[in-house]
């Protein structure tokens, strides 16, 4: 069983499991599947906060999907979260990302 099917079979016992969302939408990323991924983390998104990191995963999701107005979007809701949740070193990340996406 791979580590995507492993997520999914634990999420279906727990489908309101904010951590197995956020690992699963990180697991679709890195298998390419950027349409199961913003799925994934919106659903993570309604039932969680998130401290910033989450929406790197959904923008740059999105930006491979060509939804760049979305992709910026979530930079920029990332920005937010992490300005509440104090992480400076996120939101230059973010600032600067939101520079160079076209």
């Amino acid at each position: 069983m791979s580590r995507l099917e492993a997520l999914q079979a634990m999420l279906k016992k727990n489908p309101t499991d904010p951590l197995l969302l956020y690992m699963l939408g990180n697991e679709y990323f890195n298998a390419g599947q950027y349409r199961e991924c913003v799925t994934a983390m919106e659903r993570y998104f309604s039932l969680t906060e998130d401290e910033g990191a989450a929406y790197r995963t959904l923008a740059q999701a999105l930006a491979k999907l060509g939804k760049i107005s979305e992709a910026r979007q979530a930079y920029a809701a990332g920005i937010r979260a992490a300005q509440k949740f104090g992480h400076p070193s996120m939101i230059e990340e973010y600032e600067e990302t939101l520079k160079t996406l076209e």
